[in-house]
């Protein structure tokens, strides 16, 4: 497509990103002529937009590596052979990651891809004429949405990293500016949340955002920072939307069948036997054991002792989780479909936002902010559509353990339980008890806490920092 070779060409002199200055200054001239004059219509500033929303499917974000990297650094599940990939993610299981890790320099790189494509698009649209004014607010919006989304997991994975917001079209503009605090990538994230609430439409289209998910992101948002009363306003908005509501049973959440379900909030897109095979995702098969299906690596499985641990009668044990006995008696997660089109092509989308995550996010804002009972209502839908009866918790320490011991088995292997483990405040003395029980040679400590800044960018702009420890 058109609209991706021009993109790929602004992309290749973009700051953030590793070229010679050579190559940027005989791009550069290039670069301005073809982007200012390609994006003059709707129909273009659409074309890009898709754009976006392609560069999400990347390995490196949510085709792959962002579900890893969420999941596989908590005690609940592991790498299965450490050295597969070159380390990537057998470095983040036992906390050995360098700044010289291809995940580590992947994810950057296709975060800010997509940060200069948002940009591009937010920048050049506002001058566009739209059939419908509508549309315009409302892509505008995704934009804001989809921006603070891939902030957020940068600020949650590597900290303070640097902000940009405007246009790059000299690579050199950026240069030098270093990072920005943590504490300013949040109030971005926050103006664009609000911004987007503004301008996304109630109702959903299947694979953008509408209202709910920027609010959700941003309630969020909110709980991570440690503001219940903000976070429970924004999930509380959700839930009383009547827009969304939980799958009648746990198997009708996941599977290409099951896809733009009532549950789904935001989910990025993949589908199979498309494009040459070129619009899957390969986390299907990566996420098996090793030699039971095409290119399986053993990535993120479920281990047996969480396995074990799961209440008689929960249906979300079959549902959500598979054993393979022939080859390697390991689990795997039943939520990524493996398709028969290729190894790396699986058809199941990616949600990153949906009902239940929010109903239990909903159960703890009210629990901390002591609607202690409204808070087990919230928790007992969740375990009562896993055909478990209600919570014996009852006090607001007991509660706030239900909710989170839930978060385990409703989402597993979906990326969410180091980033709760961090939010809790307790991932370092979960991870150091898991390790000391399992006789592991694994301490960690603060500096665990966020991964490096890649090697090779600091290389490139040495006014980047890198984190302690690394």
């Amino acid at each position: 497509m058109k609209i991706n070779k021009i993109l790929n060409i602004i992309i290749a002199v973009s700051s953030l990103l590793l070229v010679s200055c050579e190559e940027s200054l005989n791009i550069l001239p290039i670069t301005d002529k073809s982007a200012n004059n390609f994006y003059s219509n709707e129909g273009e500033i659409e074309s890009a937009i898709v754009g976006v929303y392609g560069k999400l499917q990347s390995s490196s974000l949510y085709g792959l590596d962002l579900i890893g990297v969420g999941e596989i650094s908590g005690e609940d599940s592991f790498e299965e052979i450490a050295a597969n990939d070159g380390g990537r993610f057998g470095q983040l299981d036992d906390f050995s990651t360098n700044a010289g890790n291809d995940l580590v320099g992947d994810i950057w790189r296709e975060s800010y891809e997509a940060i200069l494509r948002i940009n591009t698009v937010l920048n050049r649209i506002e001058a566009i004429n739209y059939d419908d004014n509508s549309l315009k607010k409302t892509r505008i919006g995704e934009m804001q949405f989809v921006r603070a989304l891939i902030y957020f997991n940068l600020v949650r994975l590597y900290g303070g990293v640097p902000l940009v917001i405007q246009e790059t079209t000299n690579p050199f503009d950026f240069f030098g500016q270093g990072r920005n605090s943590a504490s300013e990538i949040y109030i971005q994230i926050e103006l664009d949340l609000d911004a987007a609430i503004q301008n996304l439409p109630l109702t959903k289209t299947s694979g953008r955002p509408a209202k709910g998910a920027a609010q959700a992101l941003l309630g969020d948002v909110h709980l991570t920072l440690g503001n219940f009363s903000e976070a429970l306003i924004n999930l509380g908005n959700v839930v009383n939307s009547s827009v969304y509501q939980l799958a009648t049973s746990t198997d009708q959440i996941f599977g290409v069948a099951n896809e733009g379900n009532s549950e789904v909030i935001f989910e990025v897109q993949f589908a199979s036997g498309i494009n040459g095979n070129s619009e899957g995702s390969p986390a299907a098969s990566q996420f098996r054991p090793s030699g039971t299906t095409a290119n399986a690596k053993g990535h993120n499985l479920p281990s047996t002792a969480f396995v074990n641990s799961f209440e008689a009668g929960d249906t979300r044990l079959n549902d959500y989780v598979d054993v393979n006995t022939i080859i390697n008696p390991f689990y795997h997660s039943n939520k990524y479909e493996v398709s028969t089109t290729g190894p790396n092509d699986s058809g199941s989308d990616y949600f990153v936002i949906r009902y239940s995550d929010v109903l239990l996010k909903y159960a703890e804002a009210l629990n901390e902010t002591d609607q202690t009972s409204n808070a087990i209502s919230e928790l007992n839908k969740i375990r009562n559509r896993a055909t478990l009866p209600n919570t014996s918790a009852t006090t607001k320490e007991e509660v706030r353990d239900a909710i989170r011991n839930e978060r385990r088995y409703e989402l597993i292997g979906e990326g969410h339980r180091w980033f709760d483990l961090k939010r809790y405040g307790n991932a370092i003395s979960t991870m150091n008890s898991f390790f000391s029980t399992n006789n592991l040679n694994v301490v960690i400590d603060e500096t665990n806490l966020i991964l490096p800044i890649p090697q090779s960018q600091i290389d490139t702009d040495p006014s980047i920092s890198q984190n302690p420890g690394y």
